[in-house]
């Protein structure tokens, strides 16, 4: 069971929320500083708050609602013009960001590619990371490192190697550059946007993608066109093989370059980011509890011995996925969603327009008072054996027929690298060095997760 909440019990880092309207300007300056301090703290006790003035917004916390939202009337609630303009230089109109008919053919043919079997198949990639993360933070034994660096290295490894696997002319430091500035640099909240401005008014800070972005694109098809060529020539497809073998089964229709390159893009920008965001965060929180640190070490000791983590193992590490869930609650990458209501609704008794913004304050959502006991604190027993929780008010991966496509990948992915390294190592937190929880368009640990190495 839970732990009681103690008042003279240390909680982990904290967004501040906001405790008084900020009105435009403020709201700019929060939106470009952090996202997530345009949440009112009161979000973590009401079930919905409305806004009209400007464009009006709804900012959703029910569990009722948001699985109306999300799964009930989906169709009614695409994503919202804000997320495609942020998006769309980066993955133009890849499956995250399609909506209707063009969604879902393109669901279908992915839906294949992360089935259990291949997702299972990766895993060697994923064992051979851990094992070089390990060697990494082995060489900076007794000393501090930057966590949140290391796992960038690592799942970005992971996911070049299952996407373009054995593609020496695809260049990675380069992508990883790219994507990095993309998300620091594009993905900041307008002023225009805070107005209500339609989509095709320019916002200045996404005229432009870059000629990072634009290179990574160019290189992406080049390899697609490749490999298209060259025919498949492996025993173990990887992620683009097994796009471009794949067919929508309704229609018959394969993904052209562009369309292959824009999920694959996408795939390598959340399958990268969002997991590592996750790892560094968990290793913080291990560091920040101890003991919640001592018994994960034992069980991936009793499991793993001084060897990697294998796919065939995560059934065997229960406690290390309670740890990664409980991560994802306290920080989950994706923690600010929205949507724009299509026809009239009504949600928690509110009347809902079209033309509306419903948003979805996931990081508000997993801190709820009314759905989460002591909400603040970190206790991976939250997600035990037997413990109930409403399904709709955890939603690291969303629900409904969008739920993350990657959702199984990222987690067995996130269970063995964490696993090999709390069989190894022992981290501690650094004093004065504590993470700033961060969203731009992840939720970021601004200035790092340094943490001490030491032997385990």
């Amino acid at each position: 069971m839970p732990r009681d909440a103690s008042p003279d019990r240390p909680l982990p880092v904290r967004v501040p929320l906001a405790l008084e309207p900020m009105g435009i300007l403020g709201s700019l300056r929060a939106g470009r500083r952090n996202v997530l301090e345009l949440i009112p703290e009161i979000a973590t006790y009401a079930p919905i708050i409305s806004n009209y003035a400007g464009k009006p917004w709804h900012m959703l916390l029910d569990p009722d609602a948001l699985r109306r939202v999300l799964r009930d009337r989906v169709e009614d609630y695409p994503k919202s013009d804000v997320t495609k303009l942020i998006l769309g230089p980066g993955i133009g109109k890849s499956m995250f960001v399609a909506e209707g008919q063009e969604w879902l053919w393109q669901r279908r043919t992915a839906a294949p590619v992360f089935s259990h079997r291949n997702v299972a198949n990766l895993a060697p990639v994923m064992t051979a990371a851990a094992e070089r993360a390990a060697e990494r933070f082995d060489a900076a034994t007794g000393r501090a490192a930057d966590a949140f660096e290391e796992m960038v290295t690592a799942t970005f490894e992971v996911i070049s190697d299952v996407t373009f696997s054995g593609n020496d002319e695809f260049d990675r430091n380069a992508v990883h550059r790219a994507i990095d500035a993309y998300i620091s640099q594009t993905a900041k909240v307008s002023l225009l946007d805070i107005l209500g401005a339609p989509p095709w008014v320019p916002r200045p800070s996404r005229l432009l993608s870059g000629p990072g972005l634009r290179d990574m694109k160019r290189m992406a098809d080049a390899t697609i066109d490749r490999r298209r060529a060259a025919g498949p020539d492996k025993p173990m497809p990887d992620l683009l093989d097994l796009l471009m073998a794949g067919e929508d089964p309704k229609s018959g229709r394969r993904m052209t370059t562009e369309e292959l390159r824009d999920n694959l893009l996408t795939f390598i920008v959340a399958g990268h980011e969002t997991t590592a965001l996750t790892l560094a965060w968990a290793l913080y929180l291990c560091a920040f509890d101890p003991s919640v640190q001592d018994r994960a070490r034992a069980e991936a000791q009793s499991v793993l011995g001084t060897r990697a983590a294998t796919a065939a193992d995560v059934p065997r590490l229960p406690y290390i996925r309670q740890i990664i869930d409980e991560t994802l609650r306290l920080y989950p990458p994706a923690a600010f969603l929205s949507r724009t209501a299509q026809a009239d609704d009504e949600l928690c008794g509110r009347e809902v327009r079209r033309g509306h913004t419903v948003i979805l304050p996931i990081y508000a959502l997993h801190r709820h008072r009314k759905l989460w006991s002591d909400p603040d604190s970190f206790d991976p027993d939250r997600f035990a054996p037997g413990h109930q929780t409403d399904r709709f008010a955890f939603l690291p991966f969303g629900d409904g027929p969008r739920i993350c496509i990657g959702a199984n990948f990222a987690l067995q992915e996130a269970v063995i690298i964490l696993s090999t390294l709390l069989a190894r190592f022992r981290f501690t937190a650094i004093p004065g060095k504590a993470p700033k929880p961060v969203m731009i368009l992840t939720l970021r640990p601004e200035g790092g997760v340094w943490l001490r190495i030491d032997r385990a």
